[in-house]
Formats: structure tokens, C-alpha cells, sequence
């Protein structure tokens, strides 16, 4: 389903930086300090942020595990998305919030990789947006599998950063940067 956003702006969306999804995630205080510089710098462009949190029996909407960590304040004017599933775009209002921004270039960080950002990722290039993903700024946790083979989180973020930058699509761009190289309006 392609949507073929009208319009030149972008905008940072950060998901699942959750306290229940970071728990046991890699790497989560310079992730989440990175996704904060990108914050930090999406306001001090004007690029709107929205925030996207997942809800469903082990992260119950409002409880401890479903809060954003501390490192992470939205602020009262910014967009607040509430999801159910993966993908930010599956049931919720994220496309319809995006159309009103005039938003073609979506800038993603968060977590889980393997999950929720790669359902985004996919979905919002799908859609026809294009896309740059925080290469430091989304982490995951490693994954066990019953034969005690073990992908590690490293190992699972490094995957979608290059996947990132060498999927195609037509009439799309999609990239990686780091938080510290991130500028909106370059």
C-alpha cells in the first residue's frame, strides 16, 4: 500500500523507548542519550517528534514498564501515538498524523530493531517515504534460540543498518546516520 506522501518536510519518530522494552536491551544509556541528541536537534530545527509506545498485556498503557525512560521527556506540544503492533503504522493514526505534517522523509530511532523498527522502517518506505535510521540510535536484545544458538543484539542492529542502506526502492531514498552526524535541514 503506497501512499505517496505530498510534501517536503520530515520528522524524528522515536519508538518503544520503553522502560519494559529497554529492560534488557543492549547498550540502552547511549542509545537512549543518542535518540535524546536527536531529540535535542529534531526541536532546535523545528522538526516535529513523535512518539510512539507500545501497549499489550506485558506493557499495560500507563503502568512503570510502558513510561518512556528518563532520559526521554516529550514535550506537552509533541505527538503522542499509542500502538499495538510492530509496525507504528498498523492501526494507529501515525500515516494520518504524518499526511498533516506534509512529512515525505521519516528519521526513526528506538527499539526493538529486529521488530518494531524494522516493521516501521519497512512499512514507511512501503508507503513511499523516505527513510534515514539512527544507526546508533535503536538497539534490541540478543535472541536465544532452543539449540542454545545465540544472535546477539550487535550483531542484530548491525543487520538492519545495512539493510538500511542498501535496500532499493523506486522513488525513494533510505539511509543511516549516526546521531551525531544527524541534521535535519542539510
Amino acid at each position: 500500500m503506497t501512499t505517496n506522501p505530498n510534501g517536503n518536510n520530515a520528522a524524528l519518530v522515536v519508538v518503544d523507548m520503553q522502560v519494559g522494552v529497554l529492560a534488557n536491551a543492549w547498550d540502552t544509556a547511549r542509545i537512549a542519550n543518542n535518540v535524546a541528541l536527536a531529540v535535542s536537534r529534531a526541536r532546535a530545527e523545528g522538526v516535529p517528534v513523535i512518539w510512539v509506545q507500545h501497549s499489550d498485556e506485558e506493557l499495560q498503557q500507563n503502568s512503570t514498564l510502558w513510561q518512556l525512560v528518563p532520559e526521554l521527556e516529550p514535550v506537552e506540544s509533541e505527538i503522542r501515538i499509542n500502538k499495538h503492533f510492530n509496525s507504528s503504522f498498523e492501526q494507529t493514526e501515525l500515516e494520518t498524523v504524518l499526511q498533516g505534517l506534509g512529512v515525505a522523509h521519516l528519521v526513526l530511532a528506538g527499539a526493538a530493531s529486529n521488530w518494531c523498527i524494522r516493521a516501521t522502517a519497512h512499512a514507511a518506505l512501503e508507503r513511499g517515504y523516505d527513510l534515514t535510521l539512527i544507526s546508533d540510535g535503536h538497539t534490541t536484545e540478543s535472541i536465544e534460540f532452543e539449540d542454545g544458538t545465540v544472535i546477539e543484539a550487535a550483531t542484530i542492529i548491525k543487520e538492519l543498518n545495512v539493510a538500511m542502506n542498501w535496500l532499493e526502492y523506486s522513488k525513494r531514498k533510505n539511509t543511516t546516520v549516526t546521531a551525531q552526524a544527524l541534521a535535519f535541514n542539510a
